[in-house]
């Protein structure tokens, strides 16, 4: 059914509209005394359309202050939850499904199979900051646009029933002087205008009708904050995107080159350096406890970027020198945005490379030797007439139960190459010699029984100790790239620049209209009613209407 929302004044208004948008009469009879609803000038919203489609009935729902602050409340247990246990981000090398249960027992392992341990990453968590976002980007359409379209379109001449039934109303006969009425109403206008802009009001007049208002642009503050809400979730969002964010903890092995993943970069620990306190230099407390303390490490870190081979396990990566840096605790290595944290250290004695020689067990003679590398083993080399084909490598060498090689981790400590060694006095096919570089293990697995037939023929074997290159530390660096941190800090800027706003300015309006010798003052303001009441009778009785501040808030109600 049609609903006629014409005024009087001959102003069509929308559907819903309480107030009219250009005289400010109220639509809807009422009791008549209550002060107005000002909120947007009576304006209508479309969350309070009536009769919703399906498309409204989300925009209503989204539009919801209620709902938004039952999101941030859901938002902000899920944040406490994730601070319950430490995340999976912020431990090296560890399986988290072990890790939660070994160290919180069962709790922490619901914990772990509830997916708290990587809340912040997780789905739900960023459809959470979706909606949040989607909950103010609506608020605040839903507001705005009426809001716009009341302080666009306001006019100076205001119903009597708008101006009366402020919070704030006076009504008084004027004594105006002797010209005529017309002339007289016009000067009093303008002198009310003066008084007003001296209290730095924006005055628009019309005949006999006064329109004054200052601070408008704190109407907007609640919604540049919302902006800047938006801007801030969306750059917590963009950190999913692969490359934009990383805070992940690593180890360098001194003398190893290592991947950052998802990155083209490589860094590489080139020395580890650490200083301990000498015992005059310690207190007695770790004196007595004869403690080495640290006093500085540090990491000489080289930066690398594959520029060739970068995405083939086969290929040695071709990298190239982009920046080098001592890091020490609280001075990162940074580069465009990578930035590398040392944070620990530990004393982890490996192999990085050896340099082996084939031997003939029997007469003692040497075919030569190769340099054999813990982490990026070559598939061949060549020693005199032999060549070692590299069959299979194990890092972390262990048997299974079922007796079968094995390796426990990726981590070279107890490094064993399987090799098949073609060459003179052999079997044209090759033979399999099973090799160990560190002599404590070649004892604990017994090399040579294993090796049978070949080892009495041929041995491989370090000549000396210049031959062996051992990293003695491992460095733990944290990495971090956060591409979003700029608009972070902006979005965080934007909606501090809205509660400035919004907190300390007030939007204040004094609507005036003389009928006659009738005078009638409605003013209104979203908060402060003390000041701009002041403001009104300050200026009342500069012009000789002696009024008495308290009796101007008359809720409505004329006085």
């Amino acid at each position: 059914m049609f609903e006629n929302t014409k005024c009087e004044c001959g102003h069509q208004n929308h559907v819903g509209t309480v107030l009219c948008e250009s005289c400010g009469k109220p639509l809807y009879d009422d009791s008549g005394q209550e002060s107005l609803e000002m909120r947007y000038d009576g304006i209508a919203r479309r969350s309070q359309k009536d009769n919703p489609l399906i498309l409204d009935r989300v925009w209503n729902f989204f539009s919801s202050v209620k709902i938004a602050i039952y999101l941030i409340l859901f938002t902000l247990v899920s944040s406490m939850l994730g601070t319950i246990y430490p995340q999976e981000n912020t431990f090296i090398n560890m399986d988290p499904s072990v890790f939660y249960k070994q160290n919180y027992g069962s709790l922490g392992n619901i914990y772990y199979l509830l997916g708290l341990s990587h809340t912040y990453e997780s789905w739900w968590f960023m459809l959470l900051l979706f909606t949040i976002g989607t909950s103010l980007v609506i608020c605040s359409l839903d507001r705005v646009l009426p809001l716009y379209r009341a302080l666009n379109k306001q006019q100076i001449r205001k119903h009597l029933q708008f101006i009366l039934r402020q919070k704030i109303s006076y009504t008084a006969t004027l004594s105006l002087p002797s010209e005529t009425t017309s002339n007289g109403t016009e000067q009093w206008i303008e002198g009310m205008a003066k008084q007003l802009r001296k209290q730095r009001y924006r005055v628009h007049t019309d005949g006999s009708a006064l329109l004054a208002e200052k601070y408008r642009f704190s109407r907007w503050g609640p919604y540049v904050l919302h902006i800047g809400l938006i801007i801030f979730l969306l750059a917590v969002l963009m950190r999913g995107i692969p490359g934009w964010h990383m805070d992940q903890y690593m180890g360098f092995l001194e003398g190893q080159t290592v991947k950052i993943p998802n990155t083209s970069y490589y860094l590489k620990n080139d020395k580890f350096v650490v200083d301990y306190y000498t015992k005059d230099e310690m207190s007695k407390q770790f004196q007595k406890k004869d403690a080495n303390v640290p006093k500085v490490y540090e990491t000489q870190a080289i930066l690398y970027r594959c520029t060739s081979q970068c995405d083939d396990p086969a290929k040695e990566p071709i990298l190239q020198e982009v920046h080098r840096q001592n890091i020490f605790v609280n001075k990162p290595l940074d580069y465009k945005g990578l930035m590398a944290f040392q944070f620990d250290y530990k004393e982890t004695p490996r192999l990085l490379t050896v340099k082996p020689s084939l031997k003939n067990k029997v007469t003692g003679e040497s075919y030569g030797s190769f340099k054999l590398s813990m982490s990026r083993p070559e598939s061949s080399y060549q020693a005199g007439e032999y060549k070692l084909q590299l069959k299979d490598y194990y890092p972390d060498f262990a048997l299974d139960e079922q007796g079968q090689p094995t390796t426990q981790s990726n981590d070279a400590k107890v490094p064993a190459f399987v090799f098949s060694i073609t060459g003179p006095g052999l079997a044209p096919s090759g033979e399999i010699y099973l090799y160990f570089p560190r002599q404590v293990d070649k004892a604990a697995f017994r090399q040579d029984d294993i090796n049978g037939a070949i080892s009495k023929k041929l041995d491989i074997s370090v000549e000396s100790m210049n031959d062996v290159e051992i990293a003695s530390y491992t460095s733990f660096l944290n990495i971090r790239v956060d591409r979003a941190m700029p608009y972070i800090w902006v979005g965080a800027a934007i909606s501090m620049l809205g509660l400035v706003m919004g907190f300390y300015w007030q939007h204040r309006r004094i609507w005036l209209r003389i009928d006659g010798e009738i005078l009638a003052l409605g003013a209104h303001t979203n908060k402060n009613w003390f000041g701009i009441r002041n403001e009104a009778v300050k200026a009342l009785n500069k012009l000789g209407v002696k009024v008495d501040a308290k009796s101007l808030e008359t809720g409505g109600k004329s006085g």
